[in-house]
């Protein structure tokens, strides 16, 4: 049944809102200014027939790997403190909106409520990388919730994992193949994400894996996921040219076989290092071996590059419990 007035109203009441923020781990200037900003949100007809449609198209994906429907374009520039919270923080409404029903997917599948959090809790996070960013509250990653909050994502302490497939094209195909892959295109294979949580410890990576592998063998027993691959401005290999081969960065990327193609990655690296978005070269800190790696790198007018690889799920069944992986040691 789809979403009506009257279920959005129910939702962000003020006894079911202190819960939905509570198990999304929504800080307190967040939930300050969203519990503020509620009564505008609830009185404005448009928003909530926009809220119920946004939370149908949701409801109808639960489970499945199709895009929800529906207008998910960012509503504001999020530069601008001007903007009125309640748009600021529409889709945080969505999501808060839509916490029912995907936890109750969930629990249809045994999952446990400890785990429904643990990923929920994403949305508190983003929401404190918006503000360290732009300087007032506010969310604009809606697309990348859209996993959330139809059952596609889990955390595993230091990675998330969303369910999928193995989706590359030419020359990635290609060079999967070469490189003995366990999948091809259209397997199901787990995407790899690395939330903004502190240093990526070889011991903690290995363990989200190996969590990983087991909770999907539980819970998804008819999506077998052989490999998970990964998309990211960490698996670029000219970081090795300016970080040290034993740290946890250069680590990780030697996990993962990379796979032909680059994109440009260059505005990836200014958001999740610096947090700095559009600033130009001059303007950013050298605090850190990588901050300063990356301004080198700039400057000498090249680029950083988003690279993708993937790693056989039963190779973390040889690696010591506590231990690190990497790839040039233990495959071969």
């Amino acid at each position: 049944m789809p979403a009506t007035l009257a279920d959005v109203r129910a939702r962000l009441a003020e006894r079911a809102f202190d819960v939905a923020l509570d198990r999304c781990a929504v800080l307190p200037a967040d939930r300050a200014e969203l519990l503020a900003c509620r009564p505008a949100l609830l009185a404005d007809q448009t928003a909530l027939d926009q809220i119920a449609g946004l939370v149908t198209a949701l409801q109808a994906r639960l489970g499945t790997f199709e895009r929800p429907d529906g207008d998910w374009a960012t509503r504001f520039d999020p530069h601008d403190p001007s903007v009125p919270a309640q748009v600021r923080y529409f889709f945080a409404f969505v999501f808060l909106a839509a916490l029912d029903d995907v936890v109750g997917y969930h629990a249809g599948l045994g999952i446990p409520a400890a785990a429904s959090d643990a990923i929920l809790a994403d949305l508190g996070r983003h929401l404190r990388v918006f503000r360290t960013t732009f300087g007032h509250g506010g969310l604009h990653v809606q697309s990348w919730f859209r996993l959330h909050f139809t059952g596609l994502i889990y955390d595993f302490g230091r990675l998330q994992f969303n369910r999928g497939r193995f989706d590359v094209s030419e020359p990635a195909a290609a060079s999967a193949l070469a490189t003995g892959a366990p999948v091809r295109p259209g397997d199901f294979c787990l995407h790899t994400h690395i939330p903004d949580s502190g240093p990526l410890r070889p011991a903690e990576v290995v363990e989200s894996f190996r969590r990983a592998r087991s909770f999907f063998a539980q819970y998804f027993p008819d999506e077998p996921y052989r490999a998970a691959m990964c998309s990211s401005w960490l698996l670029d290999d000219q970081l090795a040219e300016y970080l040290s081969a034993d740290s946890n960065i250069v680590r990780f990327g030697r996990i993962f076989c990379l796979l032909d193609g680059v994109r440009d990655g260059d505005g990836d690296v200014l958001n999740f290092v610096f947090r700095m978005p559009d600033a130009s070269v001059d303007e950013l800190p050298q605090r850190t071996t990588l901050e300063r790696a990356v301004v080198t790198h700039l400057r000498a007018g090249r680029h950083w590059h988003v690279r993708s690889g993937w790693v056989g799920l039963d190779q973390f069944d040889r690696v010591a419990a506590g231990g690190g992986l990497d790839r040039t040691e233990s495959v071969g």
